[in-house]
C-alpha cells in the first residue's frame, strides 16, 4: 500500500437525476374523433449507488471528483409511452466505507462492509404521470400531467475505515510496520525516525494449513492523540474495525507498564467500545535480550494481557505469535 495512494476521506457534492414529466398528450386517430387522454409517464431520475468492491483499498479514485451528477429522467409522450429512466451513477467503494451527510454536522447514513453490497446514497426523483391517470366521469379530457419529482442535492463525506482481523498498535518506532514487513508480504516505509507511517498499511499474513489472516499497521499513536497530537484522531477510527488489538512496545521501553497504560487511555477516550475488543501484547525488539532477562521482565509487564515477546529482524517468537493471533481470531 503505498502511502501517496491511500485517501481515506473524500468529500463529494452529489444529485440525483430529476424524475420526467407526465405528458398531456391525446389519442388521435382516423375514425376515432374523441379518442381520450392517453399521455405517458416520466421515467425515474437516476441514483447514486455505493457498491463495495473488496479490490479496492483506497478512496483516492473518487479524490479529484468533487461532483456526482446523475441523469435526469426523460418526459413522457403520447400512446401511453413511458420516458426512459435515468441512468444510475455506481460508485465503487473499498469495504468499511462509512457515507455521512457532510452538513450541517456529519450525520451517518450507512457503511459498505460486503462485497457487492450496493446501497442506493441519493435516490432519484420520481417520474410525473401522464394525463392518463386523470380522466374521470366529469373530466374526461384532463390537460395537464404531473411533474417529475426533483432529484436530491448532498454534500456527501466518505470516511475510510479499514477492515482486518489484527491492528498494530503503539507509539512511533515501535516496530509496528516491521513486524508486518516480516509476517506479510507489504512493502510500509521503515526507518529510524519517529512517525515514518503516515498511512495505515495491509498485509495479509500466512498461516499454518494454507489459512491467512488480515494484519492492519496503524500509524504510531502519541499521547494526547485523542485530542489531535501527532497525527491525531486520523487514524484512530481504522481501529474501530479491527477484531484484535495487538499492542507492541519495544523491549528498550523505559517503562512498559506506563507505555501500555497510556495507549489503552488514548483508545479511551477516542471510543471506550474499543476496550472490549480482545487484546495481544508483543514486546518488540528482544534480539537483545537472554532468557534470564525476559524472566525478570515478566514481572514488570502488565498482567491482565497474554503477552509474548519477539524479535521481527531475528525472526523469534513469530510463529507463537500467529498461533496467539489465530486462536484469539477463533474464539
Amino acid at each position: 500500500m503505498a502511502g501517496s495512494n491511500f485517501i481515506d476521506h473524500v468529500r463529494l457534492y452529489c444529485r440525483s437525476g430529476s424524475g420526467g414529466a407526465g405528458s398531456v398528450h391525446f389519442r388521435r386517430e382516423k375514425h376515432v374523433p374523441k379518442g381520450g387522454p392517453d399521455g405517458g409517464d416520466g421515467g425515474r431520475g437516476g441514483h447514486i449507488i455505493l457498491r463495495g468492491n473488496k479490490q479496492m483499498w483506497t478512496l483516492l479514485h473518487l479524490r479529484y471528483q468533487k461532483h456526482v451528477f446523475a441523469e435526469n429522467g426523460e418526459g413522457g409522450s403520447g400512446h401511453g409511452s413511458t420516458g426512459a429512466d435515468g441512468k444510475d451513477i455506481i460508485l465503487e467503494v473499498p469495504l468499511g466505507t462509512v457515507a455521512k451527510i457532510a452538513e450541517p454536522e456529519e450525520q451517518f447514513m450507512f457503511e459498505i462492509t460486503e462485497d457487492g453490497q450496493e446501497v442506493v446514497l441519493l435516490p432519484g426523483g420520481r417520474g410525473g404521470l401522464g394525463n392518463t391517470h386523470f380522466k374521470t366521469a366529469t373530466n374526461q379530457t384532463p390537460r395537464f400531467a404531473q411533474p417529475g419529482e426533483s432529484g436530491q442535492e448532498e454534500l456527501i463525506v466518505l470516511e475510510l475505515k479499514l477492515l482486518a482481523d489484527v491492528g498494530l498498535v503503539g507509539f512511533p518506532n515501535a516496530g509496528k510496520s516491521t513486524l508486518l514487513s516480516v509476517v506479510s508480504a507489504a512493502k510500509p516505509e521503515i526507518a529510524d525516525y519517529p512517525f515514518t507511517t503516515l498511512v495505515p498499511n495491509l498485509g495479509v499474513v500466512a498461516y499454518r494449513d494454507h489459512k491467512s489472516f488480515v494484519m492492519a499497521d496503524i500509524p504510531g499513536i502519541i499521547e494526547g492523540a485523542a485530542e489531535g497530537k501527532g497525527l491525531g484522531i486520523r487514524f484512530l477510527r481504522h481501529i474501530e474495525r479491527n477484531s484484535i488489538l495487538l499492542f507492541l512496545i519495544p523491549a528498550d521501553a523505559d517503562d512498559i507498564q506506563k507505555e501500555y497504560d497510556i495507549l489503552l487511555g488514548e483508545l479511551k477516550k477516542y471510543n471506550p467500545e474499543l476496550l472490549d475488543k480482545d487484546r495481544l501484547l508483543a514486546i518488540s525488539k528482544c534480539d537483545m535480550l537472554d532468557e534470564e532477562m525476559m524472566e525478570e521482565m515478566k514481572a514488570l509487564l502488565p498482567q491482565d494481557i497474554e503477552t509474548v515477546f519477539i524479535s521481527s529482524v531475528a525472526q523469534m517468537g513469530l510463529q507463537p505469535l500467529k498461533d496467539l493471533i489465530w486462536k484469539k481470531i477463533n474464539q
